[in-house]
C-alpha cells in the first residue's frame, strides 16, 4: 500500500537527500528533483554519491515508488508540499547569490493550485539572509504563478541542520526551526515536518527563523576565528594553543571549545555570516565583528603555506620545485564532503609559488569539478609515501591519526595536532 501523502523535495545534495529519506522512512511518498542529471541517473540505479548513505538506503526508499527522483519539475502537480534544498552560494564579490533559489521558485510556480481543497506547502531549507522568504522568494512566486501567498498557497522557512557523517545526532532528532508568512503557513509547515522530525521549535516568523540559522553559524564562525588568532599570538610565546584549549576545556562552565584549523570549510560557516554582512549595508550597519572573523579565518591558508615553506627551509628545500602531498581534501574528518574545502586554496597557493602539489583523501579518490577551483578537476589521490619533500596535513581523517608516521624522513606540517605516530621533522600549523 502505497503513503497517502507526496511531497517534492528539489535539491538532492548533502540536505535534501538525507531529508528525502527521512519522509520517505515516515511513510511520506517522495519526489526527489534535481537538476543534475548525474545524480538523477545514479538515484534511479539505486546508487548512492554521498559517503555516509548507503546505496541499500536508496533502494529500501524505492520500494513500491516511495521515493522517485526526476529531473522533471512538473510533478510537483500533485504534491502538497514542495520543499527548496538548493544552493545559496557567493558571487565572487561575496554577495548573496540566489539563483538556485530564484530559479526553482520559478519552475514549481506554474503548479502551486491547490490539490484538491488543499493548499500547497512550499518550504526554503537554504540558508539565507533575514527577509528571503518574505521578500524576493515571496515576489518570483506569486508574479510566476498569479497566486498569493498566505492566501492561495502556504509559505514557511525552515533551516536546514546537516552536519555530514555525525553519529550522536540525525535528520531525525535535530530540533527543527520553522517560521511561516502567516500563523497558519507556520502551522501547516510543523504539521508536515512533524511527521518525520522527533522535534520542531516554532517562531514568529520567516525572519526570525532566517535569522536564527545564521546566528549559529556566525558563532562558530567568530568563535573559530578568536582561537585561530590565538594560536598566532601563542605561537610567538612559545605556549601550545592545544594545550592550552584542553586546560581550558577544564572549566565546567563558560567556556567552549574551539579548535584552530588551516581555514573555513563547508557550505556554511565560510559563507552564511556574508549573507548578513551584505543585508546588514542596506542598513547602514558595518557589521565589524564579523567581517573581522571573515578576514581572519580567510587568511589562514596563507599562514599554512608559511609554514610549510619554514619546514622546507629547515630541510634546505624551497617551496619553488618541491613535491608536497596534502592529507586530506574532504573540510571535515571522515566524509567525502569537499565543499569549501580550505584544501583547494593551500594546493593552489602551493602550485603559485612553484611546488609539486598532490593528494590523498581515503573519502575522495578523484576532484570532482567545482565552479571555485576548476582546473583542480580529475586529480585522483595517490598513495601515502615517504617520498615527497613536505607532507600537510589538512584534515583530520581518522586513518591519519592511526597512521605509522614514525619512520618518515619527509617532514610533516600538521594544522590539526591529530598524528599519534609523528616522525622525527614534524611541524605544528
Amino acid at each position: 500500500m502505497l503513503p497517502n501523502t507526496q511531497i517534492a523535495i528539489i535539491g538532492l545534495g548533502y540536505v535534501g537527500l538525507p531529508l528525502a529519506l527521512r519522509f520517505v522512512q515516515s511513510g511520506t511518498r517522495v519526489i526527489g528533483l534535481d537538476k543534475d542529471p548525474k545524480k538523477i541517473n545514479l538515484l534511479q540505479q539505486g546508487r548512492s554519491y554521498i559517503g555516509h548513505l548507503e546505496s541499500s538506503e536508496i533502494r529500501e526508499a524505492q520500494a513500491d515508488d516511495r521515493f522517485i527522483a526526476s529531473k522533471d519539475f512538473s510533478l510537483v502537480t500533485d504534491c502538497e508540499a514542495i520543499l527548496l534544498c538548493v544552493p545559496t552560494p557567493l558571487n565572487q564579490y561575496r554577495e548573496p547569490d540566489l539563483q538556485y533559489v530564484l530559479n526553482s521558485a520559478t519552475e514549481i510556480a506554474p503548479y502551486l493550485a491547490p490539490v484538491g481543497d488543499k493548499k500547497k506547502l512550499v518550504v526554503l531549507e537554504s540558508t539565507t539572509y533575514p527577509g528571503t522568504t518574505d521578500g524576493i522568494l515571496r515576489e518570483t512566486l506569486e508574479q510566476a504563478s498569479g497566486l498569493t501567498a498566505g492566501t492561495d498557497f502556504h509559505l514557511a522557512f525552515s533551516p536546514e541542520r546537516e552536519d555530514p557523517g555525525r553519529k550522536d545526532h540525525s535528520v531525525k532528532t535535530i530540533p527543527k526551526l520553522i517560521g511561516g508568512l502567516t500563523p497558519i503557513c507556520r502551522d501547516r509547515c510543523d504539521e508536515l515536518y512533524k511527521r518525520a522530525i522527533d522535534q520542531t521549535f516554532l517562531v514568529a516568523n520567516c525572519r526570525v527563523a532566517e535569522a536564527a540559522k545564521l546566528t549559529e553559524n556566525i558563532f562558530r564562525s567568530v568563535n573559530i576565528a578568536l582561537v585561530n588568532e590565538l594560536k598566532l599570538v601563542y605561537e610567538k610565546m612559545d605556549v601550545n594553543i592545544w594545550e592550552v584549549i584542553e586546560a581550558a576545556s577544564s572549566k565546567p562552565f563558560g567556556y567552549m571549545p574551539f579548535y584552530p584549523g588551516p581555514g573555513l570549510g563547508g557550505h556554511c560557516i565560510p559563507i552564511d555570516p556574508f549573507y548578513l554582512t551584505w543585508k546588514a549595508r542596506e542598513y547602514d550597519i558595518h557589521t565589524k565583528f564579523i567581517e573581522l572573523a571573515g578576514e581572519i579565518n580567510t587568511s589562514m591558508p596563507d599562514y599554512v603555506v608559511g609554514k610549510v615553506s619554514q619546514a622546507l627551509n629547515a630541510h634546505k628545500k624551497s617551496v619553488n620545485g618541491s613535491r608536497i602531498l596534502v592529507l586530506g581534501l574532504a573540510y571535515k574528518p571522515n566524509v567525502d564532503d569537499d565543499r569549501e574545502s580550505p584544501s583547494y586554496v593551500l594546493i593552489e597557493k602551493l602550485e603559485a609559488l612553484g611546488a609539486e602539489v598532490y593528494y590523498n583523501d581515503p573519502y575522495i579518490p578523484e576532484i570532482k569539478p567545482t565552479r571555485e577551483h576548476q582546473p583542480l578537476a580529475g586529480r585522483l589521490s595517490v598513495p601515502v609515501e615517504d617520498n615527497y619533500d613536505c607532507l600537510l596535513v589538512a584534515t583530520h581523517h581518522e586513518a591519519y591519526k592511526d597512521f605509522d608516521f614514525s619512520t618518515f624522513t619527509s617532514p610533516i606540517v600538521d594544522t590539526r595536532n591529530c598524528l599519534k605516530h609523528r616522525p622525527k621533522a614534524y611541524y605544528l600549523a
